[in-house]
């Protein structure tokens, strides 16, 4: 669908039966607890079992996922990519054309933007994530800027607009999913956009976007569109929802808000000994107790990781491994506790090159983007 198309279809949706089956966004009452609506999305999405934060790189069925609308039904041997509007030579590119142009692969750690929504009071009514989606792998595919070198980008063109072949309603407002970047984003060398038809080593699984789909380094997941079908360049700002309405920092309805971009630093632990099985309480043995987890950022590289036993009163500096995967990994870090009966909250918080630390308390905001608050598991050693 063009880009002009799009826009048609959203202004008009309004208009449409499609508007009375899709609510406006909100917050939730206060004590209201999580919907049946809620329940479902949480159903279809999932996160990453805390435990796999022991991975460097997540087995696809433990990545988080979030797909929006559905996952679209795929004729690979049809599948193209279009590329058009303000370029020179127009492309239309099958998979096998796409395999054929030397591949590159990227490490990169991929977090939802909405990760910490449900934490937050009031609670923005979405998707409730807790603070499991997030994932990290390796993905493999054509360098963007490659592609657009050889369509050849006119120097009125602003933006990159990206189609997907997943189509809903949202607040009303029926679409295909689609995102856009500045064309000096989608053609930096880094960080570098891809446009991936492989996961770990494999095709993309289908929830990951099958045939292909776009690897922004460092950008939240809204970003990274799935199931690619089509990029516009185009000479005006793309105004669709998901680049002009929902993915915005904002404190009220009728505020413009601010662009959700680069994921916010944030470490997370892998909760030690064993769990409860209703409340995830952890349960540990006294003594030594190695505290290990996961820290990364998208604005700059993670420089420090601290450690609390009393829920943010005193920290600790762990050991923070040197990078292995690239510049848009996740790290490794671990830090010694000697564990003594009772009742604990570890906590854990990183800082990146750029001084921001995660908060202990997390700003609020409507849609509930960008929730970094430290992670906090309560332990009962006995």
């Amino acid at each position: 669908m063009d880009v002009t198309d799009a826009t048609a279809v959203t202004a008009a949706a309004a208009d449409t039966a499609a508007a009375p089956v899709s609510a406006p966004g909100r917050v939730a009452d206060p004590d209201e607890g999580i919907s049946h609506e809620e329940l479902a999305l949480a159903a279809r999405n999932h996160g990453l079992p805390l435990e796999a934060l022991r991975y460097d790189v997540t087995p696809p069925g433990l990545h988080y996922i979030l797909v929006h609308y559905d996952i679209p039904a795929v004729d690979a041997d049809t599948w193209t990519l279009r590329i058009h509007g303000r370029v020179r030579t127009p492309l239309t590119l099958d998979l096998a054309a796409l395999r054929a142009l030397p591949p590159v692969t990227h490490r990169v750690t991929m977090e939802c933007a909405g990760n910490g929504r449900a934490r937050l009071d009031p609670r923005p009514v979405s998707q409730p994530w807790l603070v499991e989606a997030v994932g990290t792998a390796d993905w493999t595919g054509v360098p963007l800027r490659t592609l657009l070198a050889e369509a050849g980008v006119e120097p009125d063109a602003v933006e990159a607009v990206f189609t997907g072949a997943d189509h809903g309603v949202e607040r009303g407002v029926e679409q295909d999913y689609g995102r856009s970047l500045t064309v000096a984003d989608a053609t930096a060398a880094d960080p570098e956009v891809l446009v991936a038809y492989e996961m770990n080593g494999a095709p993309l699984p289908p929830q990951h976007g099958y045939p292909l789909r776009l690897i922004v380094p460092g950008w939240y997941g809204m970003a990274h569109v799935k199931w690619l079908t089509d990029i516009e360049l185009t000479d005006t700002p793309f105004t669709g929802f998901q680049q002009a309405v929902a993915y915005r920092f904002r404190q009220s309805p009728d505020d413009p808000g601010e662009p959700v971009t680069r994921i916010a630093p944030r470490a997370l632990m892998i909760p030690p000994g064993f769990p409860d099985f209703m409340s995830r309480t952890r349960v540990v043995r006294p003594g030594p107790v190695r505290l290990e987890g996961r820290a990364w950022s998208g604005r700059a590289p993670v420089t420090q990781v601290e450690v609390s036993a009393d829920d943010g009163v005193s920290w600790r500096t762990a050991e923070l491994a040197a990078p292995e995967g690239g510049p848009w990994a996740w790290r490794h870090w671990h830090a010694p506790w000697t564990a003594t009966p009772g009742r604990h909250v570890l906590t854990v918080r990183a800082t990146d090159a750029e001084g921001t630390a995660q908060p202990l308390t997390q700003p609020w905001n409507r849609g509930g983007f960008a929730n970094n608050e430290v992670q906090r598991i309560p332990v009962v050693c006995q």
